[in-house]
């Protein structure tokens, strides 16, 4: 992506296409208060995003006495066991029932508590689609929906547990309101947001540590998209923890090209923030999307209804590319479908230079250098798969490593 100064020449013809020239403002938005040492990996914190929610469930427990939470058999991992030491008088374990819960959620909701219905995502709201629909959206019934283990970072698990369809099948659901925070500090402010707000609310988070990049004074509203970084060459508008690999494009894009992305914090999906995107549009005049999920029908086909509609300009998409995850580590797997920094940086590129008129590639080039990393990442899984199973069993290992162990 050889393009120098060149670059700010070229771009200055953007007037010409009539698209709105911003202020020119570059860098991290001092307003957003994130944590100083942003990319700093040595000094940043790594934290799942569940913790945010276990640790959210128990502050919005102190405070309300109706607050309720329900799971099913995963207590643990969906980090539901802290409001259970906390409140165990307020808390249901319902075993491997996620139909059931969405029905109970919503009873509970027409007595005046306010539940918190907790597993993964893959099963809630991956199994229990249409309770959640009928029970809990058609009848406004006052539930918060919890998804762990959204997205790619539950790895070695696979395509099973990897759950990235749940943005696309929940925003569509009328009377439902759908939030993907960014790292352990959102998570608890979404699950502190959902306790208060008024009917049906969804929130996915993650399983694996992510950097914690935002603090107690990032501002976070539902409904509100947030401006992380000031940009006027085009806008790279995230969600979930996807937002720090935004931000770490954008800095590369800036020290290495002198190209300058804006970067939104699109924790809303649904009532998206579409003043912000039209804005957003009219002053960059080029979009790339990004998140751990499906393009189709997620953040990518939200952002795009709302351009389609009001201001096209040229948009690329990151994310799983209509396919599956892949097991493996969660780094592994989100190199494997093309989600991070570098793969946004190819994204930027082809978005800028379709934006000034120049012909580009059918197959975008972040989604040929995925489908290379995911073959690399494939053949390494194997062979480690074969170094651990014997020869008998068409790995490498000898079969004598399969004899039983003597008795003592």
């Amino acid at each position: 992506m050889a393009r120098g100064d060149s670059w700010k020449e070229d771009l200055s013809k953007t007037e010409t296409l009539g698209m709105a020239k911003s202020l020119k403002k570059h860098g991290i938005n001092r307003e957003a208060w994130l944590v100083r040492h942003l990319f700093d990996e040595s000094e940043l914190k790594q934290i799942p995003t569940r913790n945010g929610y276990g640790d959210g469930l128990v502050e919005a427990g102190k405070k309300n006495k109706d607050i309720v939470v329900l799971c099913c058999d995963l207590t643990e991992s969906t980090r539901s066991d802290r409001f259970k030491k906390a409140f165990p008088d307020r808390f249901i374990q319902l075993g491997i029932t996620e139909q059931a819960m969405a029905s109970m959620g919503a009873g509970l909701s027409l007595v005046g508590k306010i539940p918190f219905i907790s597993s993964y995502a893959a099963f809630s709201p991956g199994r229990n689609w249409e309770q959640i629909k009928t029970t809990i959206a058609l009848q406004r019934s006052n539930v918060k929906i919890a998804g762990a283990h959204a997205g790619l970072s539950v790895g070695p698990d696979g395509a099973t547990h990897q759950m990235l369809e749940d943005i696309a099948i929940m925003r569509t659901v009328p009377n439902m309101t759908v939030v993907v925070p960014c790292d352990y500090e959102e998570t608890k402010k979404s699950t502190l947001a959902g306790a208060t707000f008024k009917g049906p609310f969804y929130f996915r988070f993650a399983r694996a540590a992510s950097p914690s990049f935002t603090t107690a004074k990032t501002p976070f509203k539902i409904g509100r998209a947030e401006l992380f970084r000031h940009g006027d060459d085009l806008t790279i508008i995230a969600t979930g923890p996807l937002v720090w690999e935004a931000l770490l494009a954008a800095e590369r894009l800036s020290e290495d090209h002198g190209i300058e992305a804006r970067v939104i914090n699109c924790h809303t999906i649904k009532p998206l923030d579409e003043k912000m995107i039209v804005k957003c549009a009219k002053e960059t005049g080029a979009i790339v999307t990004v998140e751990e999920a499906q393009v189709a029908g997620g953040l990518a086909g939200a952002v795009c209804e709302t351009l389609a509609l009001t201001v096209p300009v040229p948009v690329e998409r990151i994310g799983a590319q209509d396919r599956f995850g892949e097991s493996g580590e969660p780094r592994q797997v989100q190199e494997g479908l093309g989600v991070t920094a570098t793969f946004i940086a190819l994204a930027a590129d082809r978005v800028l230079q379709r934006k000034l008129g120049h012909k580009v590639p059918l197959i975008p080039a972040h989604i040929l250098a995925a489908q290379k990393g995911l073959a690399l990442a494939q053949n390494e899984i194997l062979t480690e798969s074969l170094a651990r199973a014997p020869k008998k069993w068409g790995g490498t290992k000898p079969d004598s490593s399969l004899k039983s162990r003597k008795k003592a």
